[in-house]
């Protein structure tokens, strides 16, 4: 057997295709590292993945309280119902209808200090109108994920969490229970 010298530029394939792998490894676990948040569920089924895109939504109204600033989003279905005079006109959501809730602990503009504006998201809320689904729950199926700045992280909220939730599809109800003549929706679509 004869040994025959490595060349330079076999030597120089060798290290970039290693140099490569490593990239491609590491770019690889940062991904697995961050968190799918559509996997998430609430039990009695209520998911993430309900309300994908629900940040692009048309706004329908703001809120705020002592410790939290909010933005509340509808889907296309529930804007057009809102148009439509419901809940006023005494008439349901129709089926299909969803809303979004943002939190976020308040701070004050840095370049006008006059205003709040959102800081730390909170949680964010979701609720849909599926009156086979929700039956037993005005037609209705809500979920609460808590949002964990640190990790960059969404969970399930618990009953540990303020306000508590109950941790399932129907944890808005006995809450909501107030406004069910408004279908079970608090939010007031405001003149346009």
């Amino acid at each position: 057997m004869t040994n025959r010298p490595s060349s330079p530029s076999r030597g120089l394939r060798a290290v970039s295709a290693a140099a490569f792998g490593l990239v491609l490894a590491v770019l690889g676990g940062i991904a697995l590292a961050q968190q799918d948040k559509y996997t998430l569920k609430v039990p009695g089924g209520l998911a993430f993945s309900e309300f994908k895109g629900y940040g692009g939504w048309p706004v329908v109204s703001t809120s705020q309280n002592d410790k939290l600033v909010a933005v509340i989003l509808a889907n296309p279905e529930m804007i057009e119902a809102y148009r439509a005079g419901i809940p006023d006109n005494g008439k349901p959501f129709p089926d299909g209808a969803k809303m979004a809730k943002i939190h976020w602990t308040p701070k004050k503009n840095q370049y006008f200090p006059d205003t709040t504006v959102p800081g730390t998201q909170h949680d964010v809320d979701f609720m849909v109108k599926d009156s086979k689904r929700f039956a037993d729950s005005g037609g209705w199926g809500w979920a609460a994920f808590k949002y964990d700045a640190a990790s960059d992280t969404f969970a399930p909220s618990t009953e540990a969490d303020q306000p508590p939730q109950a941790n399932d599809a129907k944890c808005g109800f006995a809450c909501h229970t107030i406004v069910e003549t408004r279908d079970y929706v608090f939010t007031e679509y405001g003149k346009r």
